[in-house]
């Protein structure tokens, strides 16, 4: 497993619109792809369980990857996350 820990510059967070991007992208992963919000560890792959997380502008998250091509997918999504999800 490896993972990184990121600060989220959406302006609105993850909404639905970056959810879905985020959520689209784990998706193409053959890891199991978390994030982990405070004391919660929410499931990538799913845009709702994203929403339902409530992640804000300004919130420190945990990205992580277990998997075959971990380090390639986690640094992926990184760079997506980073990029601004779109916006």
């Amino acid at each position: 497993m490896v993972s990184q820990k990121l600060i989220v510059k959406n302006e609105s967070g993850l909404h639905a619109r970056p959810a879905g991007i985020l959520a689209q992208a784990a998706m193409k992963c053959s890891s199991n792809v978390f994030i982990l919000v405070g004391e919660r560890k929410v499931q990538v792959k799913s845009i709702l369980n994203l929403m339902a997380a409530g992640i804000k502008c300004g919130t420190e998250i945990e990205l992580q990857c277990e998997g075959e091509n971990e380090e390639q997918e986690l640094k992926t999504l990184v760079e997506l996350i980073e990029s601004g999800l779109g916006e």
